[in-house]
């Protein structure tokens, strides 16, 4: 398939499975999430040229299908393939370790996959560092910082356009760090 019909099939499959669920913290359906991080990855395919841009946008849109739906690896795996259920379950974080293991045991899993899984974690970053939601505590706006840190500094190899991005997007997010507001 080419870009766009595999972007109109993922991003149908998405919003069908992510139905009814909402951005935490607000009123927009979950899918906006989904198609923020596929923006982010295909303005990096613009930008550096260097990613597969079919892969990375199937996998954009899909990320969050095994960790917040009721969608199994095997219909993702017959559906899309390996490759692409691999990259899912690799950005899948599991919620059976402890929350401090999470994300580590998730980049461990993706760094032994192609860059475009990386690519896909920092996006997905990226779309997160918007402000926290009201309730967050000061700790827990300090941990997403420091997960984020990690996440940049153990997957920038994989896209220069999207670190950039990122270390940018750590930087703006430190005001919510302190203050819990800009």
């Amino acid at each position: 398939m080419n870009l766009h019909d595999t972007y109109t099939s993922a991003l149908r499959y998405a919003s069908l499975k992510h139905k009814g669920q909402n951005v935490p913290g607000t009123e927009f359906p979950y899918i906006i999430h989904v198609t923020n991080v596929a923006t982010e990855v295909l303005i990096a395919v613009y930008e550096t040229g260097d990613l597969d841009a079919t892969f990375a946008v199937t996998l954009a849109l899909l990320h969050d299908v095994l960790e917040d739906t009721k969608v199994t690896y095997e219909e993702i795996h017959n559906l899309y393939g390996s490759k692409i259920a691999d990259g899912v379950l690799a950005l899948t974080k599991f919620s059976s370790l402890e929350k401090e293991h999470q994300i580590k045991d998730s980049l461990n899993r993706i760094k032994v996959l192609d860059k475009e899984v990386g690519a896909v974690k920092l996006a997905d970053r990226i779309v997160n560092l918007d402000a926290p939601a009201a309730d967050w505590k000061k700790e827990k706006r300090e941990r997403y910082r420091n997960d984020a840190q990690l996440i940049l500094q153990e997957l920038s190899h994989t896209n220069s356009y999207l670190a950039n991005r990122l270390a940018q997007k750590i930087n703006e997010y430190e005001s919510y760090v302190e203050t819990g507001f800009k």
